[in-house]
């Protein structure tokens, strides 16, 4: 009898402890997701950086340009809402460095390419780790973060931004100066991931077991019919695709345009890329945490009208306004990120890994489309042409006046 106390006292105090545990941010693994997201979007980000040198290399047009950029984009964004679904009922807690040994391997390929289907082939391989690694990262991050969701996600995605900011930097002192073979060198930040990925794994695995024998406490439900939940979903989705077609034409196309436009030489135009992509990883890291303390819908608001006047003024800029106009841009739009991740995981509880797959598959599938669709239209008129349609985009954020307010429908119930 008084054995069987002991042992209902032993798992009440260890479902304590377990939940005690839940319920504070465990920085050290948040730090490790994101510097792994961090040489894993790097490594991504040498795709569109190395463009100039493909170009010439293989003699490709834009249009072939994008194909490339919707190999790696479309690979990832189908698998990701797949690998999410699956694992939101079976974890899969060493996934994330099988997926980096994707990312190896299409890298390798990469830098040895010898025709357009190669490379095709390598992109697709690199797409493959993506879609691996984003929807069970961000899980990590939503399990380390100790409710303070909005943080954890920003810190996770700042890394994944600052990594994208480095791959123009890498691809402007690293692999242009030394041509595509040299892509092979950053072998080793894939490497270094697969061994930080294998410890966060062992941390996954073995706070997955705590937590299965806490006390299960529900997601909190936001009280929303499923109608209401899917429209929000769809306006979401439409949010995403003004946000992630105008990311496109920066990210794939802004050398060019500097090039084509201003004269610029390639390793100025890649340096005023890096000045963009900076500004995104400090939006990134000022979203999440304002949507915790303000809410999400207000960030949202911010994220995707605010940011209207100066992709309007872009296309008529000089070469100074335009390098400081894309500071602004960057910021402003990728503060709506982790807020969106975070508002539409709260749309629909305890399915984080399909919301996190289906919003991260979603938006590298629309900066595919965007490049490929984008690098149509640049053939067919200008690269210029291409920015003055793109600065329209951002007016697709009056849907958010649709959204329902979830944090005060949880308040209130």
């Amino acid at each position: 009898m008084q054995a069987n106390v002991d042992a209902t006292a032993n798992a009440a105090a260890g479902g304590s402890v377990a939940a005690r545990a839940a319920e504070r941010t465990t920085f050290g693994i948040l730090l490790a997701i994101s510097f792994c997201h961090l040489l894993n979007d790097m490594i991504q980000s040498l795709i569109p950086a190395i463009y100039p040198i493909l170009k010439d290399s293989f003699a490709l047009n834009f249009g072939e340009i994008g194909l490339i950029t919707l190999a790696f984009q479309l690979t990832a964004s189908l698998l990701q809402p797949l690998v999410g679904l699956y694992s939101d009922s079976r974890p899969l807690p060493y996934s994330l460095a099988f997926g980096m040994g994707s990312t190896l391997l299409g890298l390798v390929l990469l830098s040895v390419a010898w025709s357009f289907p190669m490379l095709l082939v390598a992109v697709a391989l690199v797409g493959m780790g993506s879609a691996v690694f984003h929807p069970e990262s961000s899980r990590v991050a939503r399990m380390a973060s100790g409710g303070r969701h909005g943080l954890a996600q920003s810190i996770f995605q700042v890394g994944g931004n600052c990594g994208s900011s480095l791959g123009p930097i890498c691809a402007a002192y690293v692999v242009l100066p030394r041509g595509q073979s040299s892509v092979a060198l950053f072998s080793v930040a894939a490497l270094l991931a697969i061994v930080i990925l294998a410890n966060v794994g062992n941390w996954y695995r073995s706070r997955r077991l705590a937590l299965s024998e806490a006390p299960l406490r529900p997601a909190p439900d936001p009280g929303l019919s499923r109608r209401r939940v899917i429209v929000s979903i769809v306006i979401l989705a439409a949010l995403m695709f003004s946000k992630f077609f105008y990311m496109a034409s920066l990210s794939s196309y802004y050398t060019f345009y500097l090039i084509d436009r201003f004269r610029v030489s390639t390793q100025d135009a890649q340096l005023l890329l890096f000045l963009f992509l900076g500004a995104v990883a400090a939006g990134t890291i000022v979203g999440g945490p304002l949507g915790d303390r303000f809410g999400r819908k207000y960030v949202i608001w911010f994220s995707i009208l605010g940011v209207f006047p100066f992709t309007a003024a872009l296309p008529y800029a000089d070469l100074f306004w335009t390098g400081v106009l894309t500071i602004p841009i960057g910021f402003i739009l990728a503060s709506a990120f982790s807020a969106i991740v975070v508002y539409a995981q709260e749309l629909v509880p305890g399915k984080v890994g399909a919301i996190s797959g289906l919003f991260f598959g979603f938006a590298f599938g629309m900066g595919g489309l965007g490049a490929a669709l984008l690098g149509a239209l640049a053939d067919a008129t200008s690269i210029e042409f291409v920015y003055r349609v793109c600065s329209f985009l951002p007016l697709i954020g009056l849907l958010t006046m649709f959204l329902p307010d979830v944090e005060r429908r949880r308040a209130l119930a």
